[in-house]
């Protein structure tokens, strides 16, 4: 049986894929096989040292100490595309109030609910201080075209908006999900002077961090619309309040709300919403069981940020895991050991993922005990070990 500690609520739609008769499920358990997680701080939790899994329903990973986990033999997945459709409908949304003041309009005729019958000759008369442009025929820029940026793009291609796409590393499924009515930036600087909005969806890492400030904002065209629901720090915010200040940014919409951005009239400040649909929570869930679930049976890995992809059809009666480091000649001793013990490979793949490698191999019989897995975990540079019957 298999213990699962919840750190978060998870939807019932995702652990009820795990069966009970093999899942024990709860969120206090010491010693569990993996984690499911959504936001819950992982940076200062004493991982136990029985996890070989950690499960995060939704994209970011932020919460999680990666490193930490790499060099523990931990398996950390995440769920991309899982939330997209819930993300994209939020940034349609986004597009729009940044567009046309629809909330400062509101909250102004609220404070006439006391005026009676004034209130339709107020709303005639006071209405045009809220009034902004159609984004028809207007162009948006699409920072980042992944599973949120694709679908961003062609649902705003499909609204009438040219569209423009910039990402250097865009994946093959990606582009042939995007729409052919989206035309590609040649640069980032070249996007910025061409496009009345841009939106952000790429990850934040050392290299993007702040990426929209400083000699981006003189780039810009004057007027400029932001939207970023991707993750906070991707724009530098006190650069961005001098941008909007000066006139040179018309507007910039968020669903990372922080303190400085707070009351500012031209910023509209969502409080993390992106995700928050049922729909998006249930896909996560369901998304996040399903690969832990297969890693725990089978060892087989699909969208993990720390460990390479890959997986393997059984063939065998056991199934030996090993993940070390990405260096010469460890394949080599693996299966002299196994040669040693006089134990045949039925079939193997290996991958690997920059510093880390990660190894299948199936046998055909049951020779496989304790002390040939310490054998190789003895060898220097193996990081994990495995056995699944």
């Amino acid at each position: 049986m298999y213990s699962i500690q919840t750190l978060n609520k998870i939807s019932a739609k995702g652990l009820d894929r795990m069966d009970r008769d093999n899942y024990e499920i709860a969120s206090e358990i010491s010693h569990p096989d993996a984690i499911l997680v959504r936001s819950a701080k992982m940076h200062d939790m004493e991982i136990p040292s029985t996890v070989k899994a950690i499960g995060r329903a939704g994209a970011g990973v932020n919460n999680i100490p990666l490193e930490v986990c790499t060099e523990k033999g931990i398996v950390v997945f995440n769920t991309p595309g899982a939330n997209a459709n819930s993300v994209k409908e939020l940034v349609l949304a986004g597009l729009l109030l940044s567009s046309r003041d629809i909330i400062g309009g509101v909250n102004w005729i609220q404070g006439e609910k006391d005026k009676g019958d004034e209130v339709p000759r107020i709303v005639e008369k006071g209405k045009s201080a809220f009034s902004g442009p159609e984004i028809m025929g207007k162009t948006l820029g699409v920072i980042g075209l992944g599973a949120i940026g694709v679908r961003v793009a062609n649902a705003a291609s499909s609204l009438g908006m040219e569209v423009m796409g910039y990402d250097p590393f865009i994946s093959v499924d990606a582009a042939w999900g995007l729409s052919r009515a989206v035309t590609k930036a040649i640069s980032l600087d070249q996007m910025l002077s061409q496009c009345d909005y841009i939106t952000l969806h790429l990850p934040l890492n050392d290299k993007t961090k702040g990426l929209i400030g400083g000699e981006k904002f003189e780039a810009m065209k004057t007027g400029i619309r932001i939207l970023n629901f991707a993750r906070g720090g991707l724009v530098n915010n006190e650069q961005l309040l001098e941008q909007l200040e000066a006139g040179k940014v018309a507007g910039y919409v968020t669903d990372f709300p922080e303190a400085e951005l707070l009351g500012n009239p031209k910023v509209i400040t969502i409080p993390h919403l992106g995700a928050s649909s049922p729909e998006a929570e249930e896909n996560c869930a369901v998304m996040a069981v399903d690969q832990v679930k297969d890693y725990l049976e089978n060892g087989n890995i699909t969208n993990s940020v720390n460990f390479p992809a890959c997986s393997m059809e059984r063939s065998g009666d056991q199934r030996l895991i090993i993940a070390n480091r990405n260096i010469p000649d460890m394949l080599r001793q693996f299966l002299a050991v196994l040669a040693d013990a006089d134990i045949n490979v039925d079939n193997m793949t290996n991958r690997n993922k920059g510093d880390i490698a990660y190894n299948i191999i199936d046998v055909p019989c049951c020779g496989i005990d304790k002390e040939l897995l310490d054998k190789i975990e003895a060898i220097d540079g193996v990081i994990m070990t495995r056995l699944i019957g």
